[in-house]
């Protein structure tokens, strides 16, 4: 189907790879569980167009621009760690906030400055700022694509879409149980601010790990 070969097998991995959890579908969570619904769903359109960038670079041979030239994604490599590491030490200074208050009636379970949070806007620069994610849509998706399909490109848009598919599902459900967190941060402040210091040290190890990648 438009050159696209062992589609049951790309689905399988696809769902194991989906489920492996990383900066973005955290941050999602994040977003959900501090604000609603609606900005989680916000942060998940950034994923989304992200993805999508990144896919249509893939395809465009961008990633094999970056795999060549260490420079390059040296340069990107370490402003996407930079990244993920400021967003890390804004989430442990709000769990610390958070904590000191603790004894403090909680109405907004949101952390300091929250309203002034931009999450497509966050969501999208984390998930472009991943070298590695572009390199992976490459290595991943080229093994189910026929190599004589006359149109590759083709194919790449629709592993592409079962893709996007699959991280609307995956993410939506992160969505919806990060409202049902949000629920008992109003109860309970250690919970809260617990749960936000083990996100921004998950982000620390993102940004480490990303910075000790090489392509």
């Amino acid at each position: 189907m438009f050159g696209v070969i062992d589609l049951p097998t790309y689905l399988a991995g696809l769902v194991l790879i989906i489920l492996l959890p990383g900066p973005n579908s955290l941050y999602v969570l994040s977003v959900a569980a501090r604000r609603g619904v609606r900005a989680g769903y916000t942060a998940a359109a950034g994923v989304f167009c992200g993805d999508a960038v990144l896919m249509t670079f893939s395809a465009a041979g961008v990633a094999s621009l970056l795999q060549a030239n260490a420079l390059l994604f040296g340069i990107v490599k370490y402003a996407g760690a930079g990244y993920l590491t400021w967003l890390a030490i804004g989430m442990l200074r709000a769990a610390w906030g958070m904590w000191r208050t603790r004894r403090e009636s909680v109405t907004n379970p949101a952390a300091p400055g929250a309203g002034d949070e931009r999450p497509f806007r966050r969501a999208l620069v984390i998930s472009l700022f991943n070298p590695k994610a572009m390199l992976f849509f490459v290595a991943f998706f080229v093994q189910f694509v026929d190599p004589g399909y006359a149109y590759p490109a083709l194919s790449f848009v629709v592993l592409g879409a079962f893709a996007q598919l699959a991280s609307v599902l995956y993410l939506s459900a992160l969505i919806f149980g990060g409202t049902k967190l949000a629920a008992a941060f109003r109860r309970r402040r250690r919970l809260s601010a617990g749960v936000t210091s083990a996100a921004g040290a998950l982000f620390l190890g993102f940004a480490v790990k990303l910075s000790l990648t090489s392509a």
